[in-house]
């Protein structure tokens, strides 16, 4: 006998689920987005399916992730219970489940949206909007749907663009080129290692490994696969995670060897025949790293095998009348209520966030309109000349409107040749005015060969005993390949950077990035940031270009530079 409450709760539960459903979607559409620097758009969707459309952000396989998620639930739904509805109408001892723990994961991923739009971190909000799917799936589906959509769902973090990245593959480019060299070296091929650059001594061929021969370009999608090869293999979560690590020296080797591979062929035939090894080879990468997991996957199974014996777990059946279920079974609609509630009052909390003037402190002085950065100063002493480096109009565009500029470019008077670059960019409400120098001096030629930090004198102090009188920098050291009468020649020159708040001199983007978030989360606070660039020759030495840079702080840092070490 099938008792009307079993009959109405599978309606009940799936209108709810859209009711839900509808109330995410609006948020996460309306109000998904905080940043609007690079990509103007208020919508979740539209700016993480930009990712996947555009090449810059390496995330072009996020339709693959999409596509084997969606997959992979169907096929976990087929196997979870036999093809169980979630209700069975004619079976009077079906379970109704309670819709606490749909309302808590709803509820989690709303909140974890909210702080990632307040700290405009929009992965942070893609986190969350995942966790909202899965409520609603636990709502309309019960354990069955929400346990097959588990892995699916953490499987899409694949998809999201992670350009932190970045920094790890700088390191693994370099790496992958001292081996590579060092191959060469064992077979009697003199190649030259010039930073990134591997070139043949008699100028036969010149390569620069570039950022995606790093492995860092493939190495999500490969370890998406490796993860996905695991899980579909065995059951334990020992056994996958193996495969997934093991992708990582795969990947490294498969590099490595697609290097290698280039500079034997050029060796051998010159760069004809070494851009078409580099060609190939973009394909042997993939078909060394799956090689070799699906070897480990093959080896797993022969020395570490699994039991695989019984069925798989079906869902309880337990025995109870659906009248004993308590207030939100019986009326699910009320869990879509509070969602809804939540959701609203989520999106007229974010429109009072998005719409509030920029409160915060700024750490550098401000010229009039207080828009930009105090114009620096023309003359320093009688040894610099400064001339007005005017801003692109190509990053007009591409900042935000209130992003303020000042720049100079400055001459020793003694001898012009000596330079120094000092540029000020100064963000505005949204924090994409700033982003990691890395990617701009990559973007504009230059070849970064080293990083490390370095602690400039902070002018007219005296140097405290506990640093006060001093502040860190980043220095980047980079070059640049430019023609000359002997051929190309590599003009060497230190890069250094840091950032200031009202309250805060940090060298490192990371942790400029952990502060502002706090501040903007814990004291709805947004600071205006200043990114303070430096640049100079250091073909003379690095003792010299460091002196030029400090004797050019000595006089401007006191104009612009409005917290003092040690305040």
């Amino acid at each position: 006998m099938t008792t009307p409450a079993a009959k109405l709760q599978a309606p009940g539960r799936w209108a709810a689920a859209v009711v839900c459903a509808l109330a995410g979607v609006a948020v996460f559409q309306f109000f998904g987005n905080a940043n609007h620097g690079y990509i103007d758009t208020a919508s979740l969707f539209y700016w993480w399916g930009f990712q996947w459309v555009n090449a810059d952000s390496e995330t072009e396989h996020g339709w693959l992730i999409l596509g084997l998620s969606v997959w992979l639930w169907c096929r976990n739904l087929q196997i979870s219970d036999g093809g169980l509805r979630v209700v069975d109408l004619n079976n009077p001892q079906s379970k109704i489940e309670n819709p606490k723990s749909a309302i808590a994961a709803m509820t989690a991923g709303l909140a974890l949206h909210a702080l990632g739009f307040a700290a405009q971190q929009t992965r942070i909000s893609i986190v969350g909007f995942l966790v909202f799917v899965w409520g609603v799936l636990r709502l309309a589906g019960g354990k069955r749907w929400s346990g097959a959509a588990a892995f699916p769902l953490a499987f899409m973090v694949f998809a999201i663009p992670l350009n932190a990245l970045d920094s790890l593959g700088f390191w693994l480019r370099m790496w992958v080129i001292d081996a590579s060299a060092a191959l060469a070296h064992t077979l009697g091929i003199g190649v030259l290692q010039s930073g990134t650059q591997l070139l043949a001594p008699d100028g036969r061929y010149n390569y620069d490994v570039a950022a995606a021969c790093s492995g860092v370009r493939s190495l999500t999608a490969l370890a998406a696969l490796a993860l996905l090869a695991g899980y579909l293999n065995f059951r334990s979560w020992p056994r996958r995670a193996t495969v997934l690590l093991a992708c990582f020296p795969l990947v490294y080797l498969g590099n490595v060897a697609r290097i290698f591979s280039i500079v034997v062929a050029a060796q051998r035939g010159g760069q004809t025949w070494g851009d078409r090894a580099h060609a190939f080879m973009g394909y042997g990468v993939f078909a060394i790293v799956l090689g070799g997991v699906f070897a480990i996957v093959a080896a797993i199974q022969r020395w570490w095998p699994e039991f695989r014996g019984g069925s798989p777990r079906l869902p309880k059946n337990e025995e109870g009348s659906e009248c004993q279920t308590n207030a939100a079974e019986k009326r699910p609609y009320r869990a879509a209520a509070a969602i809804v509630a939540l959701a609203v009052g989520e999106m007229l909390f974010l429109h009072y966030l998005a719409t509030q003037p920029p409160r915060g402190l700024v750490g550098v002085a401000l010229a009039a309109g207080e828009k930009d950065p105090i114009e620096l100063p023309a003359f320093l002493g009688r040894e610099w000349t400064g001339r007005i480096v005017p801003v692109s109009s190509v990053e007009r565009e591409m900042l935000p409107a209130d992003t303020g500029f000042s720049r100079r470019l400055y001459f020793n008077d003694r001898d012009p040749s000596k330079q120094v670059f000092l540029s000020i960019v100064l963000s505005g409400r949204d924090r994409t005015s700033i982003h990691r120098p890395e990617l701009c001096l990559v973007g504009q030629g230059w070849t970064i060969t080293g990083r490390d930090e370095h602690t400039f004198d902070y002018p007219r102090r005296p140097s405290a005993p506990d640093g006060g009188g001093k502040f860190p920098a980043t220095v980047l050291r980079v070059r640049r390949e430019v023609p000359g009468p002997r051929g190309p020649q590599h003009v060497p020159q230190l890069t250094v950077y840091w950032f200031v708040s009202g309250d805060h001199v940090v060298a490192s983007h990371w942790e400029r990035f952990l502060r502002d978030a706090w501040n903007r989360v814990v004291h709805a606070r947004a600071d205006r940031w200043a990114y303070v660039l430096m640049q100079t020759d250091a073909s003379d030495g690095e003792a010299a270009a460091f002196a030029r840079l400090q004797a050019v702080l000595n006089e401007t840092l006191p104009a612009f530079q409005r917290l003092q070490p040690g305040e």
